[in-house]
């Protein structure tokens, strides 16, 4: 090998490490704090300039360390949201030790002020997303932490009305339940893990936001272009803000957590939206 031949390999070779090591020690602990606008139709005097905050698919279990969520939940308590959403994936569930560990993680949840409402994930289920009692086992954890998990259900807090569908992939996957008694004159905000159910014909009319997850935005992203993997059908839903040209406007939280601690180009997020008036 002459000398020309080894500076340039050696440096292909550096900077191939550089990047290694980045992705896999620094962006998937380097979290963003998001910041949005959430204008809502008829929201009343007393809400504008309220914070809701999203936080998305943590993966709690053995693939990463998750002292890094509970740091990042300590930042976001210093944020003092007023309502707290969580859209899923509390687990990378492989047996009854990743409820232990949740359990240690939920010791600092974050809650708001006004509220703090969820919905689960296909993780929450278990294996093969079929075990209802695991998805029973965590609604149970989250709701002594002070998190009401809505399965295909409505709860008005403080004058906003939260709807949550319950995992698109899971057994109990059933949104009319959770649309029925929908009221186009409330302010309402709709929870749903997988965006994929945005295509289907289980809305009932509804108009305004739906904050979903699941993607992960997939975690990694070459610049200028599309994802390599998406674990969804419409390769649209990738991560933030879509206007779905019906009166519906997605968000994709890009989440917290890892199903394995790679990243790249996508960095882990918490979202904070302020609650304006249409």
């Amino acid at each position: 090998m002459n000398r020309r031949s080894f500076i340039r390999n050696s440096a292909i070779g550096g900077a191939c490490l550089i990047g290694g090591v980045y992705t896999w020690q620094i962006e998937p602990y380097w979290l963003e704090i998001v910041k949005k606008s959430m204008p809502i139709a008829n929201l009343p005097d007393g809400l504008v300039g309220k914070t809701l905050m999203q936080i998305s698919d943590i993966h709690i279990g053995n693939r990463f360390d998750y002292s890094f969520i509970i740091e990042s939940f300590q930042t976001a308590q210093d944020l003092h949201p007023d309502f707290v959403v969580y859209t899923g994936d509390y687990v990378s569930y492989e047996d009854g030790k990743q409820l232990r560990q949740l359990e240690e993680v939920l010791q600092y949840t974050v809650k708001g002020k006004l509220g703090t409402v969820g919905v689960l994930g296909n993780h929450d289920y278990g294996k093969a997303w079929a075990e209802l009692e695991v998805a029973d086992k965590i609604t149970a954890m989250l709701g002594g932490y002070g998190v009401d998990v809505l399965r295909n259900d409505q709860r008005n807090i403080n004058g906003l009305n939260f709807i949550g569908f319950d995992d698109y992939w899971s057994p109990n996957f059933y949104p009319e339940k959770g649309i029925e008694h929908y009221n186009s004159s409330m302010p309402s905000i709709l929870l749903c893990h997988n965006p994929d159910v945005c295509d289907l014909d289980v809305w009932g009319g509804y108009t305004g936001w739906i904050l979903s997850g699941h993607t992960h935005g997939e975690q990694c992203k070459p610049p200028f272009l599309n994802p390599p993997m998406l674990p969804v059908k419409n390769k649209k839903y990738s991560s933030g803000e879509i206007d779905l040209e019906d009166g519906r406007r997605l968000y994709i939280n890009r989440a917290l957590g890892h199903l394995w601690p790679v990243r790249f180009n996508v960095r882990p997020e918490i979202t904070v939206f302020e609650l304006t008036q249409v």
